[in-house]
């Protein structure tokens, strides 16, 4: 478990992430949830998604027109497999993803040295809490949006079948390098999670296995890290 999340001195994984810590079962990002940040953020360049899971993310991404390089610590059939984004000193213009529950103060602090440019973590809404966080992340680098959505995310392992609303409420946490004032908060417009709902499923079923293939092996992030921000 990465020692950089902790609460109050003790760790607090929830039920939707338990099973990130031993990397076998994951819980994959709602297409819709991707399609929210990308109508409503600009990045300009390569997207590194740095825990892409099955890709259900890099498809979104994809799907929308980006340049995308897609890794994992786990081998889940998509991407490169094998990387650790907390001990990688390569850069990428951008950096997006849904950030394991128990590493995402860990994820944080990498990506402010890794990304040139931006980069946007999925994260609970919850994360704006917390006494070590306002020390360590949010007086010293903010956010420079905090994109609250509407409607609630539910998170499901992989293979089961979607049901029911969620109780925790997420928010699309941007950090952009060319922001120079406070914190922005705003909020998603209600419908992204119907006008959405069966558009990944289908990208998938069209994906040529060639393609997907060939993906997996796509060129790495750029040079390695400097100075953070």
């Amino acid at each position: 478990m990465d020692a950089t999340y902790k609460l109050n001195g003790a760790f607090k994984p929830t039920t939707k992430r338990s099973a990130d810590l031993d990397g076998v079962d994951f819980y994959p990002t709602p297409g819709w949830a991707t399609f929210a940040l990308i109508e409503n953020e600009r990045f300009q360049g390569q997207i590194w998604e740095c825990a892409c899971g099955d890709g259900a993310m890099s498809e979104v991404l994809l799907l929308t027109g980006n340049d995308v390089v897609s890794s994992d610590l786990y081998n889940r059939g998509y991407g490169e497999a094998g990387r650790d984004f907390l001990t990688s000193t390569q850069r990428a213009e951008n950096i997006i993803t849904n950030p394991p529950f128990h590493s995402a103060e860990g994820f944080v602090a990498r990506a402010l040295d890794l990304a040139h440019s931006k980069f946007a973590f999925l994260l609970r809404l919850a994360f704006l809490e917390g006494a070590g966080r306002t020390r360590t992340i949010f007086h010293k680098f903010p956010p420079s949006r905090v994109w609250v959505f509407s409607e609630r995310i539910t998170f499901y392992p992989k293979g089961v079948a979607v049901a029911g609303s969620g109780t925790t409420a997420y928010a699309w946490f941007v950090w952009d390098k060319s922001h120079r004032s406070g914190t922005e908060l705003k909020w998603f417009r209600p419908g992204y999670k119907s006008e959405y709902r069966d558009t990944i499923p289908l990208r998938f079923d069209m994906a040529a296995p060639s393609r997907r293939a060939a993906r997996s092996k796509h060129a790495k992030p750029e040079q390695e890290s400097g100075p953070g921000w």
